[in-house]
């Protein structure tokens, strides 16, 4: 069971699209398609194909992590609740009529002109999404009222715009790439920690990875992503939080140091130095020596409604085996 269910997280939350050449091809093949509807839709509605995109990118990774939320067909994940499409009071919950649809203030739209607002269509979903964030006008700030009226949840949309900064910068939708965090070529150890008692600061569980390498040795961005946080925690000492294309909040913990210029808000791709091992923490700013250096690497999943650590373990091992692959 235990291994089954370690498959399923690999395969749920962030086993790399390029793991296999076909799966590369795919899946950078969808994303042409993504691309151009993105586009297409951004220039009917004035609404930028990067928000579209990081919306889509988020509504897709939080129905895979769902069971609530019906499994994605087509290109497009974003997914908007029958009531919402055909109109709260609408007999027919099921209506592809955009002028019933209308009538009954559904936000269901035409997006590819066959007459009918079909929430199975991806062009129809994408339109009456974009239509719906356009009605507050144009502007980030404008778009940010838009986005929390549509999810009713600040993280959501601060996740989305999050994405829409990653998306921005590298003007690209093919953002799996993966990076183990420190150079293979520099002496560590780890093993599977995730789970275990932690005594100091009281009664917890440990939430990542400890890899043991010597002080100094560079810590790398596993993933693209945005820097979400940095600075100094008790626990963590010296800290750096990215949060990845995939809803995915990897954290560094017990630093060194920061890569010289590295601030909250910076992209960062995969292998990039952010940092470098050390022993900070466990209590006030500039704690350190309390135990060997190493970096507490840990990962946490946002679903759209709440957050949670799980065990990164056979993520590193996926991503070791990578890079020495990659080396050769």
């Amino acid at each position: 069971m235990r291994y089954l269910l370690i498959a399923l997280m690999l395969i749920v939350f962030c086993f790399p699209p390029h793991a296999a050449g076909a799966e590369i091809d795919v899946e950078k093949a969808e994303n042409t398609k993504r691309m151009i509807l993105f586009k297409k839709t951004g220039t009917q509605t004035h609404i930028s194909w990067e928000l579209l995109a990081a919306a889509d990118q988020f509504e897709r990774n939080v129905r895979l992590s769902r069971r609530d939320l019906p499994k994605q067909k087509g290109l497009i994940g974003i997914y908007i609740q029958p009531d919402r499409w055909s109109g709260p009071l609408n007999p027919n919950a099921s209506d592809i009529n955009p002028a019933r649809i209308h009538l009954f203030g559904g936000i269901g739209k035409d997006g590819n002109g066959d007459g009918k607002a079909d929430p199975a269509n991806d062009e129809d979903v994408l339109f009456s999404y974009a239509s719906f964030l356009s009605q507050y006008g144009r502007g980030l700030e404008n778009i940010k009222i838009g986005l929390w009226d549509y999810y009713q949840r600040d993280k959501s949309v601060g996740l989305i715009l999050g994405h829409m900064k990653i998306i921005d910068k590298m003007e690209h939708l093919d953002l799996g790439g993966r990076s183990f965090p420190v150079p293979i070529r520099y002496n560590y150890s780890y093993r599977s920690t995730w789970g275990d008692a932690r005594g100091w600061g009281g009664r917890r569980i440990h939430e990542g990875t400890d890899i043991f390498a010597d002080y100094g040795v560079p810590v790398l961005a596993t993933s693209y992503g945005i820097i979400e946080m940095k600075g100094w925690n008790r626990f963590g000492g010296w800290r750096v939080g990215i949060r990845d294309i995939r809803n995915t909040y990897h954290y560094y913990g017990h630093l060194n140091g920061f890569a010289k210029n590295l601030r909250e808000g910076m992209i960062v791709k995969p292998g990039q130095v952010i940092g470098s091992v050390g022993s900070s923490g466990y209590g006030p700013p500039g704690t350190a020596g309390k135990f060997p250096p190493h970096l507490h690497y840990g990962m946490y999943k946002d679903n759209g409604r709440t957050e949670w650590s799980f065990d990164p373990y056979p993520y590193l091992r996926i991503w070791e085996r990578g890079d020495k692959k990659n080396k050769k």
